[in-house]
């Protein structure tokens, strides 16, 4: 059964879903709200958001109905979410190693996965933050929304709403994890171009050439190779 719940406002979406999982017997709880006051993004960063024009959406899955390691689970996640976005825009929407959503170049969708022991049971918290109708990005130089970069003006509800829907279905039909890894590769943003990348405090360039199931990004770097790297061991300037 799944639930979807909105919040009129709150701090965060990850935060508050757990409240829901103490009452209700469902595998599938999803929380949204249009005015997320205290977003989090990966590894302590903030997510800003304005508030009635973007969504903030996590949806709570247990963690036993998932036969997959937890790097490719964040890799089926943003192919979901990439997918969907795709689909409502009919636009080339990039999977930025490891899970944000690039649309012509900008920053749309940050998601955040956890995982938690909520009420005896062990959950995937994933939460996602969308950019939708905020038309003006003064702070954030990297991020758009899908006003700015398609020019369409969405429904928050509907958004949510199908989101929400699509993304509880795909959870329930999991392909095999070579496919995932490789609809994962087949949209990375910037694959096998040449960019630079920001490693320590030295810039060098290189071409992403595949993630692979470890969470690891292969990197064929001017100076040093072929190498891997994990999140925030290197960073890719655009």
């Amino acid at each position: 059964m799944d639930q979807l719940f909105y919040l009129k406002e709150c701090s965060s979406t990850n935060d508050e879903v757990s409240k829901f999982l103490l009452y209700e017997n469902s595998d599938f709880i999803g929380v949204s709200t249009f005015n997320q006051t205290k977003g989090r993004g990966q590894y302590g960063n903030t997510w800003a958001a304005a508030a009635g024009k973007n969504v903030a959406y996590t949806l709570a899955v247990k963690t036993q109905n998932i036969l997959l390691t937890d790097f490719i689970f964040n890799y089926y996640t943003a192919v979901v979410i990439r997918d969907y976005l795709a689909n409502l825009t009919d636009a080339g929407v990039k999977i930025k190693w490891p899970n944000d959503m690039i649309l012509k170049n900008k920053k749309i969708v940050g998601i955040l996965i956890e995982k938690k022991k909520i009420n005896q049971n062990n959950y995937f918290i994933i939460g996602a933050g969308f950019n939708v109708l905020q038309d003006k990005f003064d702070e954030i130089s990297h991020a758009g929304s899908l006003l700015t970069q398609t020019g369409k003006v969405f429904d928050l509800e509907n958004f949510v709403f199908n989101l929400h829907r699509y993304l509880s279905e795909k959870l329930k039909n999991i392909p095999s994890e070579q496919d995932i890894i490789d609809q994962f590769n087949l949209h990375l943003f910037r694959k096998n171009e040449i960019s630079v990348f920001e490693i320590g405090k030295e810039r060098q360039n290189g071409i992403i050439r595949n993630a692979d199931e470890k969470g690891e990004l292969w990197i064929e770097l001017e100076k040093d190779g072929l190498k891997p790297f994990y999140h925030k061991e290197i960073k890719l300037l655009y």
